[in-house]
């Protein structure tokens, strides 16, 4: 199953580059149920395979001119806070209360997916610079917070919450929102992870090799964004966000009070 896992991390990587998140959305479920991971493994494994695996995708749309500097640092640094905060709370949670909350997250990014992007993708990439001015920082501030301690909580990176976080208070294109949203992954993934450091026990060698693996999808997702419609493939991935969400619910029900 090791192997399997290590092919379904192309996947999640191809996800971070064309979509600019899912990728914990993959690699906790991969870890968990395919490759074996404990609960509480696979979301401070999949921290720091999302973190670098994003760095690396925000190099190449970087290239592109599709990272907002100042929106990542803004967004970034009070996300990282949030998850470090996030992942020293996770040991008042039992791994299957976390797995929970995670498919409710999936559910809710599903959501987001669903949402038409027509405004904002007729949106002409040279009004970047006039709609930052419209940019409500104390908005992005408190969001950034919130996705902070749920990316360190149950282990998503929040690209999916980031990405129309940005389009929508933030007034940023789609394509600079997906690029931007990376390196805000990777900041506070790395913080994430920090915090989990002494609670968990890490595969490295493993983790190792899952990491580079995603890497390489990554880079392919970048190269591939300017090719396929996002719309489409978004509202596809929100299926199944749906499915895997309704499953690791029934899986760790008995979390669940009322199920």
């Amino acid at each position: 199953m090791a192997i399997v896992g290590l092919l379904l991390a192309v996947l999640m990587g191809i996800s971070l580059g064309l979509l600019g998140g899912g990728g914990s959305i993959l690699a906790v479920p991969i870890l968990k149920y395919v490759v074996g991971f404990g609960a509480k493994e696979a979301i401070a494994s999949s921290l720091a395979v999302v973190g670098l695996t994003s760095l690396f995708a925000a190099v190449g749309h970087w290239r592109s001119s599709h990272v907002n500097l100042r929106v990542a640092l803004i967004f970034g640094t009070v996300a990282m806070v949030g998850t470090y905060l996030g992942a020293r709370l996770a040991v008042f949670f039992s791994g299957a209360a976390q797995l929970a909350l995670f498919a409710a997250v999936m559910v809710v990014a599903a959501y987001f997916m669903f949402q038409e992007n027509g405004s904002n993708s007729a949106e002409d990439e040279s009004d970047g610079a006039a709609s930052s001015k419209r940019m409500s920082y104390g908005l992005i501030v408190v969001e950034g917070l919130a996705v902070g301690v749920l990316t360190g909580l149950v282990g998503v990176g929040g690209g999916f919450l980031i990405v129309p976080a940005l389009v929508v208070l933030g007034k940023v294109p789609m394509k600079e929102a997906v690029g931007t949203s990376l390196l805000v992954i990777a900041m506070k993934s790395a913080a994430g992870f920090a915090g989990y450091l002494g609670q968990v026990e890490v595969r490295w060698s493993y983790l190792a090799t899952f990491t580079a693996v995603a890497i390489a999808g990554s880079l392919g997702g970048t190269y591939l964004v300017r090719y396929v419609p996002q719309g489409d493939l978004k509202k596809i991935f929100a299926v199944f966000l749906v499915v895997m969400g309704a499953f690791i619910l029934y899986q760790n029900r008995g979390a669940i009070p009322f199920l």
